[in-house]
């Protein structure tokens, strides 16, 4: 039963998914022929199939890495079988996304398939200058390459970076598709990232778990499903709230979500959605609670399988989806605006001081991660209370602070408007590379992790190991070495502004999430080697701290004059060339960004000035009272003995005179 269970029920998700998406199809009309232009039936059909392998071993390729970096100690056999399962997957992968990039040419060339020259020069042309062909090159190369190190790699901290290498095979897919026309294309594109990244997690845990189901030992399956359902909980939370993101991108109104074959779809993929939901929660809320007893864990083995099939039906659903066109039309404005050429999306109404609340850019990734930031930090706090462990109460209050400070800078008015404005953009810069760092190092959150989440030990590594594996390494000793996190700092400002780095990070969208990541872990570095309380391995004394922050000001300070005091645009084919009729002309934004970069900049090095100084006097207080203490435990035997030195000079100076 255990190897027909191993080969029969990966094999019925994928039937499942099959039929279900050539439903969909059907239903939706993806595979309806064409007014215009039809490729044929075998392509009509042929790659929405194609496109659904790739999904299903790009699944099964990520979640058996997540399960042996996040469930596995690396001695057990189930580990490399899950490097092994990883390797086969990206196989798969690496052969679908080549059949599906050809297709996607026939689909789109509307060429037939021939053996001459012409055919291939054009196929050719297409995958290496065409964007949509160039993104399912890149998907096949990097599929293959994961493919090549899952194969040679088994050491579980260079696993890791595989695991990275597997998420990135996702990206060209999230670039394309719906996802690439769409006005709102920033929103569309983040939730569909994080919804490929978060369901392969989820669907491709459950179908490892199944195909090494006669590998685990049966008293190890029970700390394996708890370690994976958290992952399961945290990825079905995020794959719910990208879809809901998604579909309102795609979708627009209500009627169209149920008067619509693609609003249709998206109701049955939800109905999924919830009843997986509904069994992850009671998978973790029961089963897992009685995993010691061989009937539970039979029940458990059922209960996964009709769990996997029912993600088959998601999956189709998905699939179909992708092929079925949409309520909002995807074609873009004959007589687009300079704002929607350059940012593809409308000029936003004139920035006035209220809409720093009352417009909104959402961005999913900040969000969720704000969320969840806030959410076990809480968790952890509250462990430790329960456990009669003490936890500083302000901590706890500026680390939300900062959590919430940083959800609004990449959600709010400001978001709204950095792409049209270089004040606005400036603003957000200082408010996360300064003031949100500000906030966030003193509630010491590496500290809480150490002492909050449970050791394991059975060698595997969970949050504590991981996190302890990332803070004693040799990457970051340097990076949180107080030299490198000012230069850093300070160094970045010029090597952003003054390269094409800012253009990349202003006109395109990982580009911008890019520039959010940097600039808050630069600062948060810079801000950690000067108040930290987390423990790094070198860190200045207080003298020295203050000349790091002085160097620091003044470098920062001719940055914002330079900008302030310049006569020539930055970036002037993007923020000169909006269109905007309302507001400060381009290069009086710009001056009034240098304004903010030289004035707001300062107030947090203040602030920083101040903490020093009181971490200063705190800490010579300490040191008196121990040596207050020293001298009562030893009678004050230092400075007595000090005194005799003195003693024994003076008289060696008599004897000599």
């Amino acid at each position: 039963m255990p190897r027909l269970f191993k080969i029969a029920i990966p094999a019925l998700t994928v039937l499942v998914a099959l039929a279900v998406l050539l439903a969909a199809l059907a239903f939706g009309g993806g595979s309806r022929t064409p007014a215009l232009g039809d490729p044929g039936v075998v392509v009509r059909v042929g790659l929405p199939i194609a496109k659904l392998l790739v999904d299903l071993s790009a699944a099964t390729m990520i979640g058996s890495l997540a399960l042996a970096l996040w469930a596995f100690a690396s001695r057990e056999r189930a580990y490399l079988r899950s490097i092994d399962i990883a390797a086969a997957a990206a196989l798969v992968m690496t052969l679908a996304s080549a059949v599906t990039g050809f297709l996607t040419f026939l689909n789109v060339s509307l060429t037939p398939f021939s053996a001459d020259a012409t055919f291939g020069n054009q196929l050719g042309f297409f995958f290496t200058s065409i964007q949509l062909g160039q993104a399912w090159l890149i998907t096949t190369l990097l599929a293959a390459f994961v493919a090549v190190l899952c194969i040679a790699v088994t050491n579980q901290t260079a696993l890791f970076f595989v695991g990275l290498a597997a998420v990135g095979t996702l990206v060209p897919m999230a670039l394309q598709g719906h996802s690439a026309g769409t006005s709102g294309h920033a929103m569309a594109i983040t939730s569909m990232g994080l919804h490929l990244v978060f369901v392969s997690v989820w669907l491709g845990g459950v179908i490892t778990l199944v195909l090494l189901r006669g590998i685990i030992d049966k008293d190890r399956l029970a700390a394996i499903v708890s370690r994976f359902s958290t992952l399961a909980i945290i990825a079905f939370i995020v794959v719910a709230v990208s879809g809901v993101a998604n579909a309102m991108v795609r979708i627009g109104t209500f009627d169209k979500l149920v008067g619509t074959p693609y609003g249709q779809l998206v109701l049955a993929k939800v109905a999924a959605m919830v009843v997986l939901g509904v069994f992850g929660f009671w998978q973790r809320g029961f089963l897992v609670k009685r995993m010691a007893g061989a009937a539970a864990q039979k029940m458990f083995w059922w209960f996964i399988a009709l769990e996997l099939i029912i993600m088959g039906v998601a999956s189709g659903l998905a699939a179909g989806l992708a092929r079925t066109p949409t309520p909002v039309s995807e074609a873009l404005n004959q007589n687009p605006t300079p704002a929607e050429i350059l940012t593809g999306s409308v000029l936003p109404p004139e920035f006035t001081f209220d809409r720093y609340f009352t417009v909104w850019n959402f961005d999913l990734i900040w969000l969720l991660f704000c969320s969840f930031a806030i959410f076990f930090y809480v968790v952890g706090v509250w462990r430790l209370h329960k456990r009669g462990d003490k936890w500083p109460w302000y901590r706890t209050v500026l680390w939300i602070a900062g959590m919430v400070l940083l959800f609004y800078i990449t959600n709010g008015g400001i978001n709204a408007y950095e792409m049209y404005l270089f004040s606005a953009h400036m603003g957000a810069h200082m408010t996360l590379g300064m003031m949100v760092p500000i906030l966030l190092v003193p509630g010491a959150p590496v500290t809480l992790a150490l002492r909050a989440i449970e050791k394991r030990k059975d060698d595997s590594r969970g949050g504590r190991e991981w996190i302890l594996k990332a803070v004693h390494s040799g990457y970051a000793n340097v990076i949180s070495h107080p030299l490198f996190a000012t230069i850093n700092f300070v160094g970045s400002l010029w090597l952003f502004y003054y390269t094409p780095i800012f253009r990349w990070a202003t006109s395109d969208h990982i580009g911008h999430e890019w520039m959010i990541v940097h600039f808050l872990l630069a600062g948060y570095l810079f801000v950690q080697s000067l108040i930290g309380i987390d423990p790094v391995k070198t860190r200045y004394p207080y003298p020295f701290r203050l000349i790091q922050l002085l160097a620091a000001m003044t470098v920062h300070a001719f940055f914002g004059l330079g900008i302030m005091s310049s006569e020539n645009l930055m970036l002037a084919d993007w923020f000169g060339a909006m269109g905007r009729t309302w507001g400060s002309t381009p290069l009086e934004d710009q001056q009034a960004g240098g304004a903010i970069a030289w004035s707001v900049g300062e107030l947090p090095n203040l602030v920083l000035a101040l903490v020093i100084g009181y971490q200063w006097n705190r800490s010579d207080a300490k040191e008196a009272k121990r040596k207050d203490r020293q001298a009562d435990r030893d009678d004050d035997a230092e400075l007595k003995a000090y005194n005799e030195m003195l003693a024994r000079q003076a008289a060696e100076d008599n004897a000599e005179s």
